[in-house]
């Protein structure tokens, strides 16, 4: 007897064998996801994965009409989890939609396994690595890829010093990814977009000592850095013909007799100076040498995201990303963006008056808000935009509350997520 169970939609409910409202039943070897035409038909079907998946079933072929490319997609993201999962077959479609699946299943699979990995499997140099590796993959002609690893030393030579200073605690040294993917085959070509990734393979909170609670998902600190890979890999494979940079600053954030401390002040490549009150707000300290990088080479426009505050997550919990910015034009773009991957987005606030509200007395600003009830996620982007020439336009900060899941709930499976890499390699496409 085959162990293949057929996957079917249907807008009928469950025979009145089931329970009244019945999401999902069963005939022998037949599965019936039961939609109700009322509610999103995307989560639906994607939370009936998430059951499925926790039913031990071997393999899984989708079947029969109302499948189209998008809900397919959904029925994979739910079904995916940590560890070995069930076997799917995206059922009888053409080659170009099972080509534009498998590619879309390897690249957020990747972001979501590498963002699953333990601080001793993936460290900063091993995250750069992996994510050249990942670049390189989906690259017909290696020839429009470019890239160095600055490490250790280097970066202080180099003036990266947020990057340093962050990751010189731990004995496997910070790193800087530059990379440009560059298919015009013109070294003068424009700069269209920069992205900026957080990479901090491991975050203990530094002296700020994160609680054992609060430290056993930091592994997933490095969300930023494999959404964008994972968002220019995906871009590339739809045919991206723009000239894109992409800037990941790594570190592990650990405590030691050589690690940072409070009331350090770092001196940044453009002379801004900055007083570290909590060395568990590191992810900003590392990002500004990353936008500092990408400006270099002046893009048309900047993109960052990083797993960045627990202030975006009390806002809009772990089923949205948040977007800040200034540029309502550029937020519009990530808006569409969101609504045609199906992912959520949200924006919080950010304004001119939030800048004012990192003072510091010994440095430039500090690294935390002061004063009483500011609002964390602004303030925290309020202190990348010292790194930014211009930032009331063409820069788009991600905060990617929405990147990893402590625990399985409706639609998602424990760890990564992936959310946030179709809506980003949109905006590079558009």
């Amino acid at each position: 007897m085959s162990n293949l169970f057929l996957v079917l939609l249907s807008f009928e409910p469950a025979s009145s064998l089931w329970e009244e409202g019945a999401p999902i039943s069963f005939c022998e070897n037949k599965v019936t996801i039961h939609l109700d035409k009322t509610l999103p038909i995307y989560r639906q079907v994607q939370s009936a994965a998430r059951k499925l998946d926790g039913m031990s079933l071997r393999d899984l072929k989708l079947y029969g009409e109302h499948w189209d490319v998008e809900l397919r997609w959904a029925f994979s993201q739910g079904l995916f989890s940590a560890k070995k999962g069930a076997q799917l077959h995206f059922g009888d479609i053409n080659d170009n939609e099972l080509q534009q699946l498998t590619s879309r299943k390897l690249i957020v699979e990747w972001v979501r396994n590498t963002i699953n990995l333990g601080p001793e499997a993936l460290y900063p140099e091993v995250l750069c690595e992996k994510s050249v590796e990942l670049i390189k993959h989906v690259l017909a002609d290696k020839s429009h890829l470019q890239y160095k690893i600055i490490t250790g030393e280097a970066l202080l030579e180099q003036q990266f010093h947020g990057i340093y200073q962050v990751g010189r605690g731990s004995d496997r040294p910070p790193a800087m990814l530059q990379l440009d993917y560059n298919p015009t085959g013109d070294e003068n070509a424009p700069v269209e977009f920069a992205l900026v990734g957080k990479g901090i393979t491991f975050d203990s909170g530094g002296y700020s000592l994160k609680p054992s609670a609060g430290m056993a998902i930091m592994k997933s600190d490095m969300g930023g850095a494999a959404t964008l890979t994972g968002s220019l890999a995906l871009a590339i494979v739809n045919g991206l013909n723009k000239r894109v940079k992409l800037y990941l600053c790594c570190a592990e954030n650990l405590v030691s007799g050589n690690a940072f401390k409070l009331g350090d002040v770092i001196t940044y490549k453009n002379g801004v100076t900055a007083e570290i009150l909590n060395t568990d707000a590191e992810g900003r300290l590392v990002l500004a040498d990353g936008l500092l990088a990408a400006q270099e080479d002046n893009p048309t426009r900047i993109i960052d995201a990083a797993t960045l505050t627990g202030a975006a997550k009390m806002a809009v919990g772990r089923d949205y990303n948040c977007v800040l910015s200034m540029d309502d034009e550029f937020v519009e773009l990530a808006n569409k963006s969101a609504k045609l991957s199906n992912e959520m987005l949200w924006r919080l606030p950010f304004e001119a008056f939030h800048m004012k509200q990192i003072n510091s007395s010994f440095a430039d600003i500090a690294n935390i808000a002061s004063g009483e009830g500011r609002a964390g996620a602004s303030t925290a982007t309020a202190f990348l935009a010292n790194f930014v020439k211009t930032p009331e336009k063409n820069w788009l900060h991600f905060d990617l509350s929405g990147s990893y899941q402590a625990g399985t709930q409706d639609s998602w499976s424990a760890g990564g997520k992936g959310h946030g890499v179709m809506m980003i390699s949109q905006i590079l496409m558009a």
